[in-house]
């Protein structure tokens, strides 16, 4: 589901559109907080496209909660 990435993020392997898995993914996440809901790109609340942590990407989207806990 996820691609490591250099900097300790994951990036969702699955795409823009893969709403059932980003919100699959959001569900298993201990740390997801949503987003403003003006942010929202999902009808699902808890889902990793409303997520505060995540940061787009042209083909998808990088979770940034690793460096989030880091600091915590």
């Amino acid at each position: 589901m996820w691609q490591a990435m250099d900097d300790q993020t994951r990036l969702f392997s699955f795409g823009r559109e893969a709403y059932g898995m980003a919100a699959q993914a959001a569900r298993a996440c201990s740390v997801f907080l949503a987003d403003e809901e003006d942010e929202w790109a999902a009808d699902e609340e808890r889902s990793c496209y409303n997520c505060r942590y995540r940061r787009w990407t042209q083909e998808s989207f990088v979770c940034m909660a690793s460096q989030v806990t880091d600091e915590i």
